[in-house]
């Protein structure tokens, strides 16, 4: 049987983006992280789409999520 370490493993991008969002709000989440998505009208969906395209964008979304988690 194979565990794994990773925090993430089994969340979706999606999952992660609207538990931020649910805690911190749009204003909250672009004051964290300095992305236009976050910022100029925001949505999940234009969000999800700006973060699968950029990976550094997507990293700080990611340890975000996990500091908060902890």
């Amino acid at each position: 049987m194979s565990t794994t370490n990773d925090p993430l493993h089994g969340l979706t991008l999606q999952a992660i983006l609207t538990d931020l969002v649910e805690h911190y709000g749009w204003d909250g989440l672009a004051q964290r992280i300095d992305i236009r998505c976050f910022k100029s009208d925001p949505s999940i969906k234009s969000s999800l789409t700006f973060l699968r395209k950029t990976p550094w964008a997507r990293e700080k979304v990611e340890a975000l999520y996990l500091q908060r988690r902890r």
